[in-house]
Order: structure tokens, then C-alpha cells, then sequence
């Protein structure tokens, strides 16, 4: 089954005027509309909204009333993340990207690709905390790759891209970055 957990009146008054009818249960902030299949569970799919189904739990809180109906498309399209239509340029800065001299241990430029990479998608993934998100991330790849000198600022720049296309604003990235090297030592 899928629940469309509905957190505030007004995902109730959206529900009730976009979602086909199907088994509601009352909670304490909202409802829970149930309907009959699983798909993917994500929160926050809109302001007060989220889908409990395979992997997650909603609380038993009875059986509800009406009749639970097929899950519909219009429910399943709420996990699917479209990308925006354009996002803001990220600025390019200059920070320093590496302490350099030391032997590199990873040997491989695929290893740095894809620690970088990982990165990019940690941050592009987050979805509260961004700041502290950046900040881990930044500290992550520092620890790394910032004593080796395989670290390049075209790394930093798509890291900074990635954060910047989240809101966090270059003081922010810049300020993350110089924390992550001074809490390392570099």
C-alpha cells in the first residue's frame, strides 16, 4: 500500500481538490490517504506532503473511512524530481585546492573522478542542512585529496557549482571550504 501522508490543512485542501478519492485516516496534524500498490516513498514531494510505501512506515492510526483505491499516476509523479528549468550560473572562484607535495596514494585519476562525483551528489541530495551538508562534504574531500596535490580547482569549482545550485551563496561555499582546510590542518 501507499500512504500519501498530508501534514497541514492546506495539503489536505490540495489533496482533496488534485487526488482521486481513496481511504483517509485523520491524524493529529492531517490525514493519511491510502491507496491500494507501492512505489517509491520520498518526502517532502510538496509543501506538507510526503508518501510512505516500499521501505518506510506510517503509523497505524485505524482503518479509516471511504473505500482505498488503485494508486494513480498523479501520486506517482510526485516522486519524480524535475530538474529546473534554468538554474542559476554558478559563480567561479579562486580558493586554494590543495596543500600539494604530498605523495598521492590514490594513484588513479578515476578514484579522485569519483570521489568527486560522490560528492557532487551527497550535496546535490540534500535536502535540509544544506549548509552543514556542504561544510561535511568539503571536509570529506579535503581529508582525502587535499594533502596529496592531485586536488585541482576545477574539483573545487564543480563542488562549489553543486553547492551553489542548492542557494548556498559563494561567501558560504568559500567560508565552508576555508573551514574544512583549517579544521585539517592545511
Amino acid at each position: 500500500m501507499a500512504v500519501v501522508d498530508l501534514d497541514d490543512a492546506d495539503a489536505v485542501t490540495w489533496a482533496r481538490r488534485t487526488l482521486p478519492a481513496t481511504r483517509t485516516v485523520p491524524t493529529t496534524r492531517g490525514e493519511h490517504w491510502i491507496y491500494r500498490g507501492v512505489m517509491q516513498s520520498a518526502n517532502a514531494v510538496r509543501p506538507g506532503v510526503d508518501i510512505k510505501s516500499t521501505m518506510s512506515y506510517a503509523r497505524w492510526l485505524g482503518p479509516g473511512t471511504g473505500t482505498m483505491t488503485d494508486l494513480p499516476d498523479v501520486v506517482r509523479a510526485l516522486v519524480v524530481k524535475e530538474p529546473p528549468a534554468l538554474p542559476p550560473a554558478p559563480r567561479i572562484v579562486s580558493v586554494p585546492a590543495q596543500a600539494g607535495g604530498g605523495e598521492c596514494r590514490h594513484r588513479t585519476p578515476a578514484y579522485l573522478e569519483r570521489g568527486i562525483a560522490m560528492a557532487e551528489q551527497r550535496i546535490t541530495e540534500a535536502t535540509s542542512a544544506v549548509h552543514a551538508t556542504v561544510y561535511r562534504t568539503f571536509l570529506a574531500v579535503l581529508s582525502a585529496h587535499g594533502r596529496c596535490g592531485c586536488l585541482r580547482d576545477i574539483h573545487v569549482g564543480r563542488l562549489f557549482a553543486a553547492a551553489q545550485a542548492k542557494g548556498e551563496s559563494v561567501r558560504h561555499c568559500t567560508d565552508a571550504w576555508t573551514n574544512a582546510r583549517t579544521r585539517l590542518g592545511l
